[in-house]
């Protein structure tokens, strides 16, 4: 077993230099990104901020946006609305990968001109979509949009790495996510309105509206990586450019347990948020024999401000959380630490509300047959959109934070199974609940949502000698041994020796 008075040495000990710092002097011990911390003035990285969430929201509108109009599209492209959510679960798969495009391409040519390439690509695969006559070339063109996907969350929230210090990221990842989490459940709101009063093609050139907002924002608020050497200029070439596609550093990051823990919850909560999105209109004709698309539409405002309200606040509490533990300890802040402000909504919030969500609807026959019953979904997936993204907050900023100098491959490996496990429930959480009822398929979405939740403990209380024990079997014992030679203070000695107490 390894000792416990080691850290890998990848990752700078966060000691401050003197018994009493500021925020700002604990948390400039990463990388060599700290320095951008002062750079810029609050206003402008509010304004970065903005433009990262506006480019998520885009692309992550297009992933749902057809779900409420599946109907009417199947009928105008003479196929079976199956069809159709297939295809959003294939453009899901397909944003799972797309940073395995997008990122390399940000190595070789710089963030900012694969940032504005990215959002133009998108455009035009909307374009085509929105003009589409047949369905091949329909479901054709929605899947090759989704490879722009992933790119901007994993820009997003690096960037925000760069620019916001520890104790202030989970704020900005919050409102960071404000777009993450306001695309999903908006997509098929404002597309069920829209189809009510125009045709469904309406629906995608809105996206194309908002992609042309994003790519111009993009000019002016989007920075640059440290190491890009201007524009139209590229950072490398030949082999070393092409060893940047190579998909193995994103895999290898899997090998430590913490890391690996920390993604797979994510892809767990994953199945949670999308079965919410996937089934209301389904759940609104069999409960309460509600057929208007609009109706169906409305109601994902109740996910939407859940989503949004849980987001915000879960980014807040993860930043107090890690102040309180940076306070406990006299100094020492370890990412891992943040982990912990995600217990409420993993082992109460989620379940409780997921499960008096489906079974009241399977049982409660009395609230299926009045309209008033409707109260019940309302509240029940508002609460679980709070506890759902509460958690996310803290395991998406984690992932930014675990490996500092690895993490663009921590956060690729994040999203691919994030989505993987999305575009599995899109398209499989109406046949699910279907072949067993809402109540049964709400229970499978709280038993996920609870190992993700023992994973993310268990990383929480054991990250750091995880961490340890994977970096002593691939570096060996004499380089981790070198971290024996920094001066610790004592309490932080005594922290480093019973961390797992």
């Amino acid at each position: 077993m390894p000792s416990k008075n080691q850290l890998p040495p990848h990752e700078a000990p966060s000691i401050p230099p003197s018994p009493s710092p500021s925020p700002n002097d604990l948390s400039k011990v990463e990388t060599n990104a700290s320095a951008l911390y002062d750079t810029l003035p609050t206003y402008h990285k509010a304004l970065i901020v903005f433009t990262t969430s506006w480019s998520t929201l885009a692309a992550c509108f297009s992933s749902t946006s057809l779900l409420s109009a599946a109907v009417e599209i199947a009928a105008d492209l003479n196929t079976t609305p199956e069809v159709i959510n297939l295809s959003t679960g294939g453009l899901m798969l397909a944003m799972g990968c797309s940073s395995f495009v997008w990122s390399p391409l940000s190595s070789i040519f710089g963030r900012q001109l694969a940032y504005r390439s990215c959002m133009a690509v998108l455009m035009a695969f909307l374009v085509g979509a929105a003009t589409a006559r047949s369905t091949v070339a329909f479901v054709v063109l929605r899947v090759l949009g989704g490879f722009q996907g992933t790119f901007f969350h994993v820009a997003g929230q690096t960037i925000i790495a760069e620019y916001f210090p520890p104790t202030q990221r989970g704020m900005a990842t919050g409102f960071f996510m404000a777009g993450t989490v306001l695309g999903p459940p908006l997509g098929p709101c404002v597309a069920a309105i829209m189809i009510e009063f125009a045709n469904w093609r309406s629906i995608i050139w809105l996206q194309v509206a908002m992609c042309g907002l994003g790519l111009l924002l993009s000019f002016f608020f989007i920075p640059p990586s440290r190491l890009d050497r201007g524009m139209f200029k590229m950072n490398m070439t030949g082999r070393t450019a092409l060893a940047q596609f190579n998909p193995l550093p994103v895999f290898k990051t899997m090998v430590y347990p913490n890391v690996f823990f920390a993604q797979l919850s994510c892809g767990l909560l994953s199945w949670s948020q999308s079965s919410i999105l996937a089934t209301p209109r389904e759940v609104l004709t069999s409960k309460f024999n509600i057929t208007s698309p609009l109706i169906a539409g409305l109601f994902y405002f109740a996910p939407a401000s859940g989503f949004l309200f849980g987001a915000i606040v879960g980014g807040r509490y993860s930043d107090m959380t890690v102040r309180k533990w940076i306070a406990i300890r006299g100094g020492l802040r370890l990412p891992q630490d943040r982990l912990k402000s995600g217990m409420f909504g993993f082992f109460f919030l989620i379940p409780v509300a997921t499960l008096i969500y489906g079974w009241g609807l399977e049982k409660c026959h009395a609230c299926t047959r009045e309209r008033a019953g409707l109260a019940l979904p309302i509240v029940t997936v508002w609460f679980a959109g709070v506890g759902i993204m509460q958690v996310f907050s803290s395991l998406n900023t984690y992932c930014a934070e675990a490996i500092p100098k690895r993490r663009r491959e921590v956060m690729v490996g994040k999203y691919l199974l994030q989505y993987i496990a999305g575009a599995c429930a899109t398209s499989g959480a109406v046949p699910l609940m279907e072949a067993v009822g809402v109540g049964w398929s709400s229970t499978i979405a709280v038993v996920l949502a609870l190992v993700a939740g023992s994973l993310t403990l268990c990383g929480a209380m054991y990250g750091l000698t995880m961490q340890t024990w994977v970096e002593e079997r691939i570096h060996g014992k004499k380089d981790v041994e070198k971290t024996k030679s920094i001066h610790w203070p004592t309490s932080t000695r005594w922290f480093v020796t019973h961390a797992e107490v």
